[in-house]
């Protein structure tokens, strides 16, 4: 899947040029406008019967179903920082912009971080609305997986369902890339799932990055602050 999420932006970009245009992937490249997300599906299936290990014989929601849901509440926001990789994939994180501002799940839910979609019991999933198209898929889809696999290994339950408008609640994700490599650089439990050595390089370079950000005078500082401080 991650093979052809990287053929397919790559054959977009080279569609464009042949149009005298250029696709991009930011997260969020217009502002005021919806940004590009790429929304994870996750169904467990077991691995002896290819059944559906959310969905029990009556097709009644399992205790896994709701062990994984409760790893992406607990998990997701250690992780953001390599489903949201770069400064401006949190531009996306914004009230009423078709994209969440927090880890409330709800069935069908399109203003909740974690989505149930409508399906039949053999098709249930979880869906992870929070990364961005700019991130990794390789990278995204493993550490979506590593929050899910952490709740089935907790066997927690999650937070009561959202129903309602979830941009009336609070944001509980980092705003702002620092804030998410914080998370993520303590995240002792995530690094074991994805490998301590990747986990500690990608901490490194991505500060790296966001330090190297902290030295640009943007725009809007110059417009807002230069004659008014």
């Amino acid at each position: 899947l991650a093979d052809e999420v990287f053929y397919f932006k790559r054959l977009i970009r080279e569609a464009a040029l042949r149009h005298d245009c250029y696709a991009t992937f930011m997260a969020k490249p217009i502002a005021n406008e919806p940004g590009s997300a790429m929304h994870i599906h996750h169904s467990v299936l077991d691995a002896e019967t290819g059944e559906n290990m959310f969905s029990d014989a009556q097709g009644d929601e399992t205790d896994t179903f709701y062990h994984f849901i409760a790893g992406m509440q607990n998990h997701m926001p250690d992780a953001l920082a390599v489903i949201a990789p770069y400064v401006n994939s949190y531009r996306r994180y914004v009230k009423d912009h078709a994209a969440p501002i927090n880890l409330e799940w709800g069935r069908d839910n399109r203003t909740t971080g974690i989505r149930i979609p409508l399906s039949k019991p053999s098709s249930r999933r979880v869906e992870n609305r929070l990364a961005g198209m700019d991130c990794n898929p390789y990278l995204g889809i493993a550490a979506s997986l590593a929050c899910g696999y952490l709740g089935l290994m907790e066997k927690k339950q999650p937070k009561p369902e959202f129903k309602g408008d979830a941009y009336h609640g609070d944001g509980d994700i980092p705003q702002v890339l620092g804030s998410a490599l914080d998370l993520f650089e303590d995240a002792v439990g995530l690094h074991e799932v994805l490998g301590p050595e990747f986990a500690r390089v990608y901490a490194i370079v991505k500060r790296a990055e966001y330090e190297e950000f902290l030295h640009v005078i943007s725009p809007w500082e110059r417009e807002f602050l230069l004659m008014n401080v």
